[in-house]
């Protein structure tokens, strides 16, 4: 069976409207490359590497602390929809949520505004700014995200990825055109373009968020802290190469810069799976309410599938293309080869099948053994980080081995509380 074959197969049980996340991710995944290519060409070194770091903290940080609040309002809005009530209190409750977690971590940004500024963007304490300002609009985006997940909107969920993505492609290469140098504005395109795209698609979460029972904190908190955990712990395998290199050895901006667009190019799978993941959720959601256990791990086996052909395929093609495109398109110092390709692409392969796995956990309940795998996999990534390696490969075997402890962990767990039999005599 082909890997397109695959991909119509798991759509065929996906929520209807998931071809409209597919297209706005595919617009989102490509501007953020547009984004870093249109940086690169126009920021000195030191300045590019300050945005790579940048970049990387908005999107380990960020979407480790707000994407958890998007899962649990789909997990949970989704049962509320089955169940017929209405969803609006679950709506104030993720956004008390949001405010807080936002407080949480704009306190420190300006407690330690100098020290901050010093060890990570050259003492420019503008980007601290455009760091806050990234922080509150992924607050924004992932509250409605995951009430327009949970309702299956899936057509305005898409939208507004679509619509961030192609601001972010606006503004940036009109920077560019415009030849602007400044890195602060640069950065700046990760707080107004979700920002729009937010209120661009707040009539279809009015019109959802209808009167309901009240919403008990425990519906909201009661795995958030075990999720944000595993959520931060996630991004930060998948991140920590470039935040490591910067800080072992700080003076080396081409390896810092390089690292960031190698990442940003070995993810791109990352990118594509982002299209199914918040329909993939809502679908083992709605599966688990249902008790549709067979359909549950005809789901769960099929995403493990596509991704596992995604990731590996497109690794191949990274590792071959990959050295001579980074130069070309992200401006990005040539000091990176095949083998380096390869190392990323084989944990960004492991780290979506982990993402996977994930999802199936949070729905079966386990989310406490999801964050026990992935202290794990941090635990290992540490190790081989603070190994006498040399840097580049060190960092990189790190990242690969990190996430392949994830999803031994994980699939131990799984075939204990889901189990695989009933997926094959299902189908």
């Amino acid at each position: 069976m082909t890997l397109l074959d695959r991909l119509t197969r798991i759509t065929t049980v996906l929520p209807r409207g998931t071809a409209f996340v597919g297209v706005g991710t595919a617009l989102l995944g490509g501007a953020n490359y547009v984004h870093l290519a249109a940086a690169g060409h126009s920021l000195s070194v030191d300045d590019l590497a300050s945005f790579s770091v940048l970049w990387t903290i908005v999107a380990s940080l960020g979407l480790g602390l707000f994407f958890p609040i998007e899962q649990e309002v789909t997990r949970v809005v989704a049962a509320r929809v089955v169940a017929g009530d209405g969803a609006l209190p679950v709506l104030r409750r993720g956004a008390a949520l949001a405010g807080g977690l936002l407080a949480a971590v704009l306190l420190p940004l300006v407690l330690f505004a100098d020290p901050i500024a010093g060890l990570f963007f050259h003492s420019d304490r503008s980007l601290l700014i455009a760091l806050g300002g990234a922080f509150a609009a992924l607050a924004c985006a992932h509250l409605t995200r995951g009430m327009l997940a949970g309702l299956g909107r899936f057509e305005a969920y898409g939208l507004q990825l679509g619509l961030d993505g192609l601001l972010r492609i606006v503004l940036s290469v009109g920077l560019a055109l415009a030849g602007v140098t400044s890195v602060f504005a640069f950065a700046a395109v990760m707080t107004v373009a979700p920002l729009v795209s937010v209120l661009a698609t707040l009539a279809p979460v009015r019109r959802g968020a209808a009167p309901g029972p009240p919403a008990g904190w425990g519906e909201l908190i009661e795995h958030l802290g075990l999720l944000v955990g595993s959520t931060l712990l996630a991004q930060v395998l998948v991140n920590v190469a470039v935040i490591s290199t910067k800080l072992i050895a700080s003076q080396d901006s081409a390896l810092v810069a390089a690292l960031l667009s190698a990442l940003v190019v070995a993810r791109v799978p990352v990118f594509v799976f982002g299209a199914f993941q918040a329909a993939l959720l809502a679908g083992l959601s709605t599966a688990r309410a249902e008790g549709d256990t067979p359909g549950y791990r005809r789901l769960l086996l099929r995403a493990c599938s596509v991704t596992a052909g995604l990731g590996l395929s497109f690794g191949l093609v990274t590792a071959t293309l990959g050295p001579m495109l980074l130069p070309v398109l992200f401006g990005a110092p040539d000091v990176l080869g095949p083998v380096d390709f390869g190392w990323l692409g084989l944990g960004t392969t492991l780290f979506l099948l982990a993402t996977v796995l994930g999802q199936a956990l949070l729905t079966s309940g386990a989310a406490r053994q999801q964050l026990l795998a992935w202290i794990t996999g941090t635990g290992v990534l540490l190790v081989v980080t603070l190994s006498p390696l040399p840097l580049r490969p060190r960092v990189e075997i790190a990242y690969a081995l990190g996430a392949l402890t994830v999803v031994v962990v994980m699939l131990l767990v799984i075939r204990a509380r889901v189990g695989y039999g009933a997926v094959h005599s299902s189908e």
